[in-house]
């Protein structure tokens, strides 16, 4: 019986360090994504990268700090990375169908619902929704810190709104890293493995970092999720789910 999988990347993972979407990092990830479709599992795909992308293609050198430039960015950028992602899904026969949302999408009940309805009937007309924060007009967002963490904090929200088996976190990294940089395969107590972990990848073109992933992932798994962090420059989703040990598994209710 297949899974509802929530699945979400970041900016660093698909975008090089001039924000240029990764052609090659692209097509393994689309590749897995489409094998999961087949095989059965309802995806939902969380994407970072527009801001980044818009960066490269604008000619700023680093993120901008002004909030109109971030702006412009992402919408450009956004453009850009859509259109990658319709011709590699595409090519597999995968529809998709682009969703973007601020955090006044999750204040109220009514709005959170119509984006649970908007996504579900995507997703049960064999429709693939691709995700992002809509940073275009996202201004108090982006004002108090990109408290969406490079969609990590967005993809939670998603995940427990559609009643996610599984939530993934592809990341640059191989996993959840202790201080030593060596990767933690399975944690089963929460806060325990949180004051081992190295600080993780965040940088120049993303908001996000190993911290904001554990925030994703405590609420996740407080939320009986199931919860993943692996990397996402290599093909990990087909082992992970088949439960091979790569990335680090964060089970429900491991806190």
């Amino acid at each position: 019986m297949g899974m509802r999988i929530v699945v979400k990347v970041g900016s660093h993972v698909i975008a090089n360090k001039a924000g240029r979407p990764n052609p090659a990092t692209l097509r393994r990830l689309v590749a897995q994504l489409c094998d999961l479709k087949e095989a059965g599992h309802e995806i939902v795909f969380v994407s970072s990268g527009a801001v980044a992308a818009g960066i490269e293609s604008l000619g700023f050198r680093e993120r901008p700090r002004d909030v109109n430039d971030c702006q412009m960015c992402a919408a450009v950028g956004q453009v850009r990375f859509i259109c990658a992602y319709e011709k590699l899904f595409g090519a597999r026969g995968v529809k998709i169908g682009q969703v973007l949302l601020t955090h006044a999408d999750f204040e109220t009940r009514h709005r959170s619902q119509n984006v649970k309805k908007s996504l579900e009937h995507l997703v049960k007309a064999g429709v693939l929704p691709v995700v992002n924060e809509n940073d275009v007009v996202a201004d108090e967002e982006m004002k108090e810190l990109f408290t969406f963490g490079d969609n990590d904090w967005l993809s939670y929200l998603i995940a427990r709104l559609v009643h996610a088996d599984a939530l993934i976190l592809l990341t640059s990294v191989d996993g959840l890293l202790d201080a030593a940089g060596k990767r933690i395969a399975h944690v089963a107590n929460f806060r325990a493995a949180a004051k081992l972990v190295h600080p993780g990848e965040k940088g120049k073109l993303s908001k996000g970092g190993m911290d904001s992933k554990l925030k994703a992932v405590k609420a996740a798994v407080s939320a009986g999720i199931d919860t993943y962090v692996a990397n996402g420059r290599k093909s990990v989703l087909v082992p992970l789910l088949a439960g091979k040990s790569v990335g680090t598994f964060f089970p429900a209710s491991s806190l």
